[in-house]
């Protein structure tokens, strides 16, 4: 049994969305970027509740993205191998904008009450954090104001905007004014404050390449996440996550093998948990897709990982010889009725224990890192482990605290903590080199480098080329999937 909160989605009879594997909305692109004027529900005023409930469910398809997954390794393509081959990820990001945030800036418009405010505002900074770590620069200041062909902002005033956003919403909630529709918690401002400062914590972490330094600006903002008043996410009872309660409206998890059977876990993923001899495999790989209960493999796990990066003519006829390959979870963890995992405790005692590693913080680092760890066993419903796996070779911090000595280990920890959220194991390869990834061997792309980011879509290039031209241009190398995000140069 997971150990977490359950928390039921009672108004999804208002949502629009397919619940995928990718997030996509069904509103229309606009073509004003999401006119904010317009009412997307066609009323005399919008309904907030059913507004914020459908942003909510949605966010399901940021934590379960496929093809930062097939980047980063957590999984392998069983049949069509294209994206994990490094196929161009030419993707457009309009959507995303005439979907959620429309909607999430219709509610601070309106602003009948001001938690929902508040609440709109944060989830507003947790999408164009998704958003920008994908592309790097994109629409921001200008976007949701009415602007046809918005500028495309610096991921280096983005950064800190979401960072300042976060501060403010969460300082800014009150004790009276309520906030309906809320499927992850339940109106609770003080879990939201907690969410808010552990994003905070997330942001400032993510920007180590360009400010390492104790005393720096990722390490000011991380400090003054930590140290806000309203805490930050210490125990799994308080983790972000999306819960499904099956019937019309099934986990994001349970529809990856509805029907289909297209992505395993990767055997890098299988051999680096070998090689931590961890028990969170128990729960990672699962032995079938069937995930009928009278199926007596419907539970069962598996460490078989499927080879990773390999042409069709190649795989295919492995899993069909290799019939016990690793699906990805254990069928229980994939039931109508699962979760999808945003932000848990694991994460955020990871990075503490990374910023004492750094000099960032006077906190005990392998205190902290041994709580991390032992949050993700218990979110995964595994004992805490041994003490001997602390001191394994492959576990162990070998150097003192704020010495940044530690970094691969950590990174490693944080990487296996986060599966399988495929862009928060792509941003932690991305932002640390951890764990040493092998590119695809079969790889199509002419580098035959594993994406650094996603390239800007026809969308953009067709109705806001100037814009678009002007951000590509700014890249190193131009717009293509091997050019390195701010964050990541």
């Amino acid at each position: 049994m997971i150990y977490m909160k359950k928390i039921s989605i009672q108004r999804l009879v208002v949502l629009p969305l397919a619940l995928g594997l990718f997030f996509t909305s069904c509103k229309r692109y606009s073509s004003d970027f999401g006119d904010t004027n317009v009412n997307p529900g066609v009323t005399g005023s919008p309904i907030l509740s059913a507004l914020l409930t459908n942003v909510e469910a949605g966010l399901a398809g940021y934590g379960t993205n496929a093809r930062a997954a097939l980047y980063c390794q957590y999984m392998s393509e069983t049949q069509y191998t294209d994206v994990s081959l490094y196929s161009l990820p030419q993707i457009n990001f309009e959507g995303e904008y005439s979907g959620a945030l429309y909607d999430l800036q219709n509610i601070i418009n309106t602003n009948t009450s001001n938690n929902m405010t508040q609440l709109a505002r944060i989830l507003k900074a947790y999408i164009y954090a998704q958003i920008t770590d994908r592309w790097g620069d994109v629409p921001y200041s200008q976007a949701l104001t009415g602007a046809s062909t918005p500028a495309f902002d610096k991921q280096a005033d983005i950064y800190p905007a979401l960072i300042q956003e976060l501060t403010q919403a969460g300082a800014a909630f009150n004790t009276t004014s309520a906030i309906t529709g809320d499927i992850i918690y339940s109106g609770s401002t003080a879990k939201w404050r907690k969410f808010a400062n552990s994003l905070r914590m997330r942001l400032a972490l993510q920007l180590t390449k360009k400010f390492p330094a104790a005393g720096g600006y990722a390490a000011q903002q991380f400090v003054a996440a930590l140290n806000d008043a309203g805490g930050y996410i210490a125990d799994n009872a308080d983790n972000c996550i999306v819960k499904f309660p099956g019937g019309n409206f099934k986990s994001s998890w349970y529809n990856l093998y509805d029907g289909r059977k297209d992505y395993g876990e990767s055997n890098t993923m299988t051999a680096l948990m070998s090689s931590l001899g961890d028990a969170r495999q128990n729960a990672f790989g699962g032995l079938t897709e069937d995930q009928t209960v009278s199926n007596p493999a419907w539970n069962q796990t598996s460490s078989l990982g499927v080879p990773y990066g390999r042409l069709r003519s190649f795989v295919d006829p492995w899993t069909q010889a290799n019939p016990g390959w690793a699906r990805v979870l254990r069928g229980d963890f994939r039931t109508e009725s699962g979760l999808v995992m945003l932000l848990p405790a694991s994460e955020v005692y990871l990075a503490r224990a990374e910023a004492a590693d750094r000099g960032w913080t006077s906190e005990n680092m392998s205190a902290l890192y041994q709580a991390g760890i032992n949050a993700s066993f218990a979110q995964w419903g595994q004992a805490a482990p041994s003490a001997a796996y602390f001191t394994s070779a492959n576990v162990a911090l070998s150097a003192p605290a704020g010495t940044g000595a530690n970094i691969q280990k950590l990174a490693i920890q944080q990487y296996v903590a986060a599966y399988p959220d495929g862009q928060r194991g792509w941003n932690i390869w991305r932002r640390t080199g951890f764990p040493a990834l092998t590119p695809a061997i079969d790889a199509t792309n002419s580098s035959k480098q594993i994406p650094r980011r996603y390239t800007y879509g026809q969308t953009s290039y067709g109705s806001n080329t100037a814009a678009v031209t002007a951000a590509a241009g700014l890249l190193p190398g131009g717009d293509t999937q091997d050019s390195k995000i701010w964050w990541d140069q």
